[in-house]
């Protein structure tokens, strides 16, 4: 595997960037992948010293360098920064992570039809806005297109290639990538390459894509060349229409060839305005999965040498990560506790026979005590409510383990339950973690678990689990419904917290990918793990013009976020850890919506359970108290159909797994694959005069288009 990591004589910064990898290296230089410090990645071209003291070669960077900041199109990679008069002159784009085309088909295969076209109409609109910025590519291949799910991004473009290239016009030099080159570009015969050499090279690319090869074949570059210059292509197993427009785009003669903007034209695909799912599922799962890797990086370290200066802020297409199917909506943790108070007892192995009993596993003691110790009290309220029948065929006990929230505890809290015979089934964990650290142990011993807390998409292996709650990035794509629905402000401020991991980058990604694909502009930004202060993102992101705002990361950081856009007259919505009485409790936090799995204590539908919890325990009930109460009663209705005869665990797992229930927050039915909700519910909730006003359920579809 490549070393990506910094060398020492590598610098720390690179024009307000902190360097953090290196992305490649060649003749002319090194290309780094850096940070700035409102969030936003970047990959930084630094030319070598030598070929700086070139002051042609620093006139024509600057020239091409102003050009390529002309380029305005989405399938076009931005130019973020320059400073031809460095030392070493340095070139700065926004960063994509990719796959590659070639990556993408050499693994997944060819592309399906649709996608070809939609492929070639995005890139032929690339193409169209470099040449209007009076640049040519004269390298597209398919290692130069990175795959988004919104679309393609073209990189390497004027300014990179000519960095490489700083003899183009010598009679003697091929560029660009033999297999994909123009006859022009192949007999290196000293004539200007002009726009028609790239379209010739997107012909070869749309070739390749619907077939999974090179036009004219591969093998040595001389053959490759001639082949380019004299043979027909190989256009076998493309479809009649589409062969015959890559047929114009690969003319011998220049003048044969349509435009960029024409090509764009001959494509016949519906363009979803905004974003479009356009990938195969598999593709969509290898994008996500490359953009999740970005989660890796090393953070940003403090340095001992001179402190950076200040950087300008640059704006970065954020990768919306979403499409069709379960990859999409892949998304992570939660808060659901459930108390533990153990009566462990002597410790002693009884001779009776074992109990009924139910577990929860939960945050009693921890930073989320207050969740845990609702869903705790909400559980024991349906335990004592089946006690109270007369005609209970048994008699249950609820059972709790302490995990803290820390996942280092989780394990041994689970062990608790799952060693004790008298449990038959248990609810927990709190979060993600706990919940990921615990289910090995639960599925060990084939102990059914159900959580209204884990919203991660990593536990379907998990034999004996199941998810009474929607997925993360579910509840993201309902909160970007909401946004669409009830606000017309744009563009949107969307700001990822790495403090929470996959979770807030999950989020983010689905409502960054709803907003634009209603025709919505993002201005997307992303502050490293533990930052404390938001001034300088938040300040840019207002300076940027920003007319709503969307948080997603810890309730630390949606306090700080709250904070710092104290005056801040837009719509400002944030995830589903904000749901908390210390969120609302903030001044600041007026007026902001939260959107998440727990339904509020005030809704009509639980009044009749609020008012029983308030008999019992002397006050309302807290958010996911509710849950908690579903959740036990889902479980008592599993029990109650074995007749009064003890099930094993292992015989309970699949009833569980196919039960229907309708419970007081939602109804329960569980899709057989992913074991997670058939139907999620998620509801909206407002501070107001510091504390969450229930608003309703969030939108199940997505509101018809605003015409903006």
């Amino acid at each position: 595997m490549t070393d990506r990591s910094l060398r020492p004589s590598d610098p720390s910064f690179i024009g307000g960037h902190r360097l953090l990898a290196r992305l490649g290296e060649g003749g002319m230089g090194v290309v780094y992948l850096g940070r700035t410090e409102s969030g936003a990645l970047a990959a930084i071209k630094v030319i070598q010293a030598e070929h700086a003291h070139d002051d042609a070669f620093r006139a024509r960077f600057r020239r091409e360098a102003n050009a390529a900041r002309r380029v305005d199109s989405p399938w076009v990679v931005k130019v973020t920064g320059a400073d031809p008069d460095a030392e070493q002159p340095w070139l700065a784009t926004a960063f994509e992570p990719g796959p590659s085309l070639a990556e993408a088909v050499g693994r997944h295969g060819p592309l399906p039809l649709r996608t070809v076209r939609l492929l070639g109409k995005m890139l032929a609109r690339a193409l169209t806005a470099v040449h209007e910025a009076g640049l040519v590519h004269r390298d597209v291949k398919p290692g130069n297109i990175l795959l988004a799910a919104d679309g393609p991004r073209l990189i390497d473009f004027g300014i990179a290639r000519s960095l490489d290239d700083t003899a183009i016009t010598s009679a003697d030099l091929v560029v660009g990538s033999p297999g994909f080159l123009s006859p022009e570009q192949a007999t290196a015969g000293g004539e200007r390459l002009g726009p028609a050499s790239d379209v010739f090279s997107l012909g070869c690319v749309l070739a390749y894509a619907a077939t999974g090869r090179p036009p004219f074949g591969s093998g040595a570059v001389d053959a490759l060349l001639y082949r380019a210059v004299h043979d027909s292509p190989d256009l076998d197993g493309v479809e009649e229409e589409t062969a015959a427009v890559l047929l114009r785009c690969l003319a011998k003669d220049p003048a044969d060839r349509p435009s960029a903007a024409e090509l764009d034209a001959a494509l016949v695909e519906d363009m979803p305005p905004g974003t479009a799912e356009w990938l195969p599922a598999d593709v969509v799962r290898a994008v996500a999965e490359r953009s999740a890797a970005m989660l890796a990086l090393p953070e940003i370290q403090a340095t001992l040498a001179e402190a950076p200066p200040t950087p300008a802020p640059s704006r970065r297409r954020f990768l919306a990560v979403a499409s069709g199917g379960a990859a999409v909506l892949a998304a992570g943790g939660g808060v659901a506790a459930w108390a533990a108070r153990h009566t462990s007892g002597s410790g002693k192995k009884q001779a009776a026979a074992p109990g009924w009993a139910l577990g929860v596993q939960a945050d009693l003691s921890g930073a989320g005590r207050e969740a845990g110790q609702a869903q705790e009290q909400g559980a024991r309220l349906a335990v004592e409510e089946f006690n109270a029948r007369r005609d209970k065929p048994f008699t249950l006990e609820l059972k709790t383990a302490d995990d803290a929230g820390r996942a280092e505890r989780a394990a041994a809290a689970a062990k608790r339950l799952a060693d004790d015979p008298d449990v038959l089934a248990v609810l927990g964990s709190s979060t993600d973690q706990t919940t990921q650290a615990a289910l090995p142990v639960y599925d060990a011993a084939l102990l059914p678990v159900i959580s209204m807390s884990a919203g991660q998409n990593l536990y379907q292996s998990v034999r004996s689990f199941v998810r009474g709650r929607p997925l993360h990035g579910t509840v993201a794509m309902k909160l970007a419904f909401h946004l669409e629905a009830t606000s017309a402000a744009t563009p949107v401020g969307v700001l990822l917290d790495r403090t929470a991991g996959d979770v807030s980058w999950q989020t983010i990604q689905m409502v960054n990918f709803i907003v634009r694909k209603y025709g919505d502009a993002t201005h997307p930004r992303v502050v490293p793990a533990g930052t404390t202060d938001f001034g300088p993102v938040l300040k840019d992101m207002r300076g940027a013009g920003i007319k709503a705002f969307v948080y997603a990361g810890p309730l630390e950081g949606a306090i700080r976020a709250a904070r710092g856009l104290a005056g801040f007259e837009g719509p400002k919505y944030a995830a589903e850890p904000a749901l908390d009485p210390r969120f609302a409790a903030e001044e600041s936090a007026a007026g902001w919506t939260v959107v998440a799995t727990a339904i509020g204590p005030d809704a009509a539908r639980v009044r009749s359970f609020a008012q029983a919890f308030r008999t019992r325990y002397g006050h309302a009930p807290g958010f996911w108290a509710a849950e908690g109460y579903d959740a036990a009663n889902l479980l008592i209705h599993r029990l109650t159909a074995t007749r009064g005869k003890r099930p094993t665990r292992k015989a309970l797992v699949a009833p569980l797994q196919a039960a229907t229930y309708r419970g007081i927050t939602r109804d329960f039915a569980f899709d057989p694959k992913m074991l997670q909700l058939s139907t999620p519910a998620s509801f909206v909730h407002q501070v107001r005069d510091g504390a969450f006003r229930y608003l309703g359920p969030a939108p199940d579809r997505a509101p018809q288009p605003k015409g903006k």
